[in-house]
């Protein structure tokens, strides 16, 4: 595959690896003529078909796109938005943020069949972190419900490059999207600093009559910038003040505001919540009035939204105590100035070494008692994983998409990352394998779901260390500079990681052992399984028709055993005894002793039998176990021939042909490109030698 191909899945190359063990201004041209009636411009002269429609379908794209965005404007009254919006539905003219939030994700969503709501915003960009989405979707769903989590500060917990940043990124993104649809139509007080609802105009004393008229509750004060303007501009008839729609967006500063921790000694809460502006003073003769005061803090801009405070435990304790205030009653003191009401998600997120750090401080429990603390691990999928890094290679350099990956590179480095991040507990090598292979929802022999639900819970806090994808994709970037063919296979990558682990001093050098050993067990028990299949499949058209004619044999000669009963011959027609060499020969290959045979068989009848009564056929997929033996099985038969066309000295014309064939195989239906698959040739080759 190339960069920025879709497929993820890989080749081989130098054995390195292999003996490793553990251990003047120019005039600016003039613009194209438009083209009639679309508003795009003509085509020049002598331009690609293809390009020139691909650019045009882009243009129609942005037109749409704008089209799309051009979301009804209103403004008006404070009394014609009572006439016209809220009478229309009150529910969402008196929503919370947190209510906004939620609704925001329902729309971008649906419920599974446990009511379970899976929000396409977050999943389709984030990958392996399905639980800790689900929680924080949960905590919306409960802080929208008007339950005591609203009144705490979300604290996204996790390691570099884990999500946390990318997942507050996609709910101020989901946020602006939703701000443009009927739905998320949002309304303020024209000219508010804080962007408030304008039934924070209402005073107190009729708020029960507009529960009773409405049917919803009005929550807030009116901000003190508000109240100075209905006086002075209005005099006091509040219900002349302009109110208008409003669009959430980042970059104009409204209901998304985003502050970033820096030098402790020179920070100033007035970056949260503004300062007395010195060059209004003058002009409104009073420090105190609060048209003179800065109301450029994040807390405003990100009023009726989210504020998202980056890595918050390095921030001064003042600012905790601002925020945690803020999260519980909803407001903020400044000097000068009563209480301001700000409604507002505030979402933050810090690592492990600060949030420790933080934890050994006795005065910080009630400052902990106000938050919900949502671990975002990195994911323990391999797919997932590589996914990721499919996902990161997409903002690759052009040069970088040159250079082909074959179909194993992603998934064999994925699978070194989820090592690294596993707990050993007692358990080795081979344990961690099976390990990896269940965080995948593989099946394993020996192993069920209950046995990855106990393991789960053991080392519940398992992707909390280890490698991140950023480490992953560096090595690879120096695996590609280093390369002078624009092809990258498997070993490649591996070897381009064991560089980066040895020459990275941060790592201790009994962690970059263990790293280095988790590279020989990503290659011996994933890699070399999955290029042999590949060349096995690519040498043998008719594998899968052979596979699965040899599991029936497999079921009907158990049934016989297991019946104690002849099989009848399908050429000669003649009765015979079950072949128990057969059936020993494909058991051994996954170690099915003597003993257990019967057990292992009593279980293979029982799940053909089950895809029987379901009306559905017995496959390889069906018993995962019994799929490997049945492959090693075919493969071993058939290994004289795979050395014979693999053997690169001085091939046979025929035997060339041979091999020709299988590398245009696997090149046309693999993924390979010609250098990844004589590499994967070769590969293999070594490998049937070594056993």
């Amino acid at each position: 595959m190339r960069l920025d191909d879709d497929d993820t899945s890989g080749g081989s190359r130098t054995p390195a690896l292999m003996s490793a063990g553990p251990a003047g201004e120019q005039i600016p041209p003039s613009p194209p003529a438009s083209a009639p009636g679309t508003g795009r411009p003509e085509p020049e002269s002598g331009a690609e078909p293809e390009a020139t429609e691909q650019q045009a379908q882009f243009i129609d794209s942005l037109v749409d796109f704008t089209r799309r965005h051009k979301a009804d404007q209103w403004s008006g009254t404070l009394s014609n938005f009572l006439e016209t919006i809220v009478r229309a539905e009150p529910s969402r003219a008196t929503r919370t943020s947190h209510q906004y939030v939620w609704d925001m994700l329902r729309s971008q969503g649906k419920e599974d069949e446990n009511g379970v709501l899976r929000c396409a915003l977050l999943s389709s960009e984030l990958f392996g972190i399905d639980d800790p989405i689900a929680r924080v979707v949960d905590y919306f769903k409960a802080a929208a419900a008007g339950s005591e989590v609203g009144r705490r500060l979300l604290l996204l917990l996790g390691p570099p490059s884990g999500g946390k940043s990318t997942l507050v990124i996609l709910l101020k993104r989901g946020l602006e999207e939703y701000s443009y649809t009927d739905a998320g139509a949002l309304y303020a007080v024209a000219g508010c600093p804080v962007h408030e609802s304008p039934l924070h105009l209402i005073p107190h004393s009729l708020r029960a009559d507009f529960r009773q008229t409405y049917g919803a509750d009005i929550e807030g004060d009116v901000c003190p910038y508000c109240r100075v303007r209905v006086e002075k501009e209005f005099g006091g008839d509040f219900m002349r003040m302009p109110v208008e729609r409003i669009f959430i967006s980042e970059a104009g500063r409204v209901g998304v505001g985003t502050y970033a921790p820096h030098d402790p000694t020179t920070a100033d809460i007035a970056d949260l919540v503004g300062s007395v502006d010195l060059s209004k003073v003058a002009q409104f003769g009073d420090e105190g009035d609060p048209r003179a005061w800065s109301w450029s803090g994040s807390v405003y801009a990100a009023s009726r939204g989210v504020l998202e405070m980056i890595e918050i435990l390095k921030v001064k304790r003042e600012f905790l105590y601002l925020l945690l205030t803020l999260t519980q009653e909803k407001n903020v003191k400044v000097s000068r100035f009563p209480l301001i009401h700000v409604d507002e998600t505030i979402v933050a997120h810090t690592n492990l070494a600060e949030f420790r750090k933080f934890l050994q401080e006795r005065e910080n429990e009630a400052l902990l008692d106000r938050m919900v603390v949502i671990q975002v691990p990195y994911t323990l999928d391999y797919r997932a994983e590589a996914k990721i890094y499919r996902k990161l290679i997409s903002g690759a350099e052009p040069a970088f998409q040159q250079v082909h990956l074959d179909p194993h590179v992603l998934h064999t480095a994925a699978v070194f990352a989820i090592l690294t991040r596993l707990h050993e507990g007692e358990e080795k090598g081979t344990d961690l394998s099976k390990r990896v292979r269940l965080q995948a929802g593989e099946a394993v022999d020996g192993m069920g779901r209950l046995d990855a639900e106990r393991l789960r819970e053991r080392f519940a806090d398992e992707g909390l260390a280890g490698v991140s994808p950023r480490f992953v994709i560096n090595a690879l970037s120096a695996a590609i500079i280093k390369s002078n063919a624009h092809s990258l296979t498997t070993m490649d990558v591996l070897l381009a990681l064991k560089d980066a682990i040895e020459s990275d001093a941060r790592i201790d050098p009994k962690e970059k052992r263990r790293w280095i050993d988790f590279l020989v067990i990503a290659r011996k028990d994933f890699y070399n399984r999955w290029v042999k299949e590949d060349v096995h499949k690519a040498l043998f058209v008719s594998f899968e028709q052979e596979a699965q004619g040899l599991l029936d044999k497999y079921v009907d000669e158990v049934e016989a055993s297991l019946d104690n009963h002849k099989v009848r011959d399908p050429i000669t027609s003649e009765e015979r005894d079950p072949d128990e060499r057969m059936l020993r020969a494909v058991e051994e290959k996954i170690h099915i002793s003597d003993s257990g045979k019967h057990s292992f068989r009593q279980e293979v009848v029982r799940k053909a039998m089950g895809a029987y009564k379901r009306g559905e056929k017995f496959t390889l997929d069906s018993h995962a176990p019994l799929h490997d033996a049945i492959e090693q099985y075919l493969f071993e038969q058939r290994r004289n021939v795979l050395r014979l066309v693999s053997s690169t000295t001085r091939p046979e014309e025929e035997t060339q042909q041979k091999i020709s064939v299988v590398a245009k195989r696997l090149v046309e239906e693999y993924g390979y490109d010609e250098h990844s698959a004589k590499e994967a040739l070769n590969y293999v080759t070594t490998l049937l030698a070594q056993e």
